[in-house]
This record gives C-alpha cells, structure tokens and sequence, in this order.
C-alpha cells in the first residue's frame, strides 16, 4: 500500500482555470465571427473575452507547472522537500505530544511522527470544499501505508484551536495561516497558546509584509514575552526552494519561524 498525499495545487482548481478558459475563448469565437453584436459592442465583447482568454492561459500554465513543482512523485518533489526540512528540525521527549495545524492530507504530521516513535501526533484540518480532495479516511490511510501508528487525525479550525493552554510539547505548520483572512499574526500567537513552556514550534508559511506586517518586530515580541529563542529562516535561499522558484510560484517571503518557548 502506498500513500497519496495528493498535491497543494488539486487537480479540479487545474481544470477549472481551463474550463473558464476554454469558455472564455468560445464566447470570443461566437462574438468575434459571428453577427450576433456589432460595432462598439463586439469590439469591446472581442477585447474583454480576448483578455480573459490570454489571462486563463496564463494562469492554467501556471498551476500546471505548480502541481509538477509540488508533485510528490514527480522530479522535483518540492511538497516532500518541505516536509522532511519542517519535521527534521523536531524532537519530541518521550510520551511527548505535537500538534500539526492545517494537516491537508497528513504529510507533515505522519513525517514527525516516524522520527519520533515514543511520541504522539495530532493533525487538524477544516478540510474546506476547495480541497475536497483532502480529508481525515485519507490521512489515516497514509498514516496506516507508512506504518505509523502514534498519530491521529480530527477537524479543528485554525483561528481557535479546542486545546487547553501548554498541551503539546511541539507545534508545526505548513503553508496554512497566508490562506486564512484576518489578523495572521494572532493565529500564530494562537497557535503557540497551547504549546508548554520550553516546547519547540516549526511554523512554515509565506512571512510577506503584505500577508504578515512586519515579522522582525513579530519575533521581537515573542522575545519579549520570554521565549528562551525565536528565528525566521529565510527558506527561499535553497533551503526549500530557490528564490527564482518562490518569485514564479508567488512564495517569496516563504520562512520558516521557529524557537523554544
């Protein structure tokens, strides 16, 4: 049995770019050789369809090439990449706990569950209806084509997780609170609400100014809070991708924020 951790960019979101297009340039054919419009009005109909159809390419191209990128099978393997560099940096003690926020298909929480044996996993996950494809059956089954059997799975939302303060002994993350509106910062303090005094957090995400504020004054703050040690790793730099491949993917300011409490 072997697992399918499926791909960050699902196969329906490729086909839905290409069928908005394939409708975008149909429109353009009936309005530009036919005489149903004339005038203004098919000049301006040709233009706009003309434009959506060129943008549709474009972005059908992009995902296509986003899905080889993150494919775990694949060449480049980038998802599995990631994965292993997140988990590496996690030690848990013996009987420890660790929480994974934003489980998707339960590759992360599976990765550090098999370098830490004598400790427990929970992966949470809202499982929303743009990653259908992403669910609990299908994280147990990758958790059971591993052979793992210290970890479980149950939905749980981000922005307020059901866990009392300082339950686990590590918190990790990947690519998750950059797709969640609102105040992105206080999902991260949120998330380390329930992780104990002297656990580790590996928090992966796209750290951009626009997505974020200012991340420097963010870690300031955890220092001045008493957290024994923070860092932002910068993992555009060939840590996990390079910084030509974070500039086409649209991940640049991808970091890795991790520390002590």
């Amino acid at each position: 049995m072997k697992p399918e951790y499926k791909n960050w960019i699902p196969k329906g979101m490729i086909w839905s770019a290409v069928g908005v297009t394939a409708a975008l340039l149909l429109l353009l054919l009936v309005f530009g050789l036919t005489g149903l419009v004339s005038g203004t009005l098919k000049t301006a109909l040709c233009i706009i369809f003309l434009a959506g159809t060129l943008i549709g390419v474009v972005v059908s191209v992009w995902m296509l090439l986003m899905y080889r990128a993150f494919s775990y099978d694949g060449k480049r393997q980038m998802s599995r990449q990631i994965i292993e560099g997140i988990a590496e940096r996690v030690e848990l003690p013996d009987g420890g706990r660790c929480l994974d926020v934003g489980c998707g298909s339960g590759a992360l929480a599976i990765a550090c569950a098999k370098r830490n044996p004598s400790a427990s996993l929970i992966g949470i996950d809202r499982w929303g209806q743009e990653y259908a494809s992403f669910n609990k059956p299908l994280c147990e089954r990758n958790a059971e084509a591993e052979g793992v059997a210290n970890v479980s799975f149950r939905r749980g939302d981000a922005t307020k997780l059901d866990f009392a303060d300082e339950t686990f002994d590590a918190v990790v993350s990947n690519f998750v609170y950059h797709n969640i509106p609102g105040d992105r910062q206080t999902y991260l303090l949120e998330t380390l609400r329930v992780l104990k005094k002297g656990g580790v957090f590996a928090l992966h995400d796209v750290f951009s100014k626009f997505k974020y504020g200012d991340m420097q004054a963010f870690v300031r703050k955890l220092k001045d809070m008493g957290y024994e040690s923070v860092g932002l790793i910068d993992t555009a730099d060939g840590t996990f991708m390079t910084k030509r491949e974070a500039g086409w993917m649209g991940l640049t300011g991808s970091a890795l924020l991790i520390g002590r409490k």
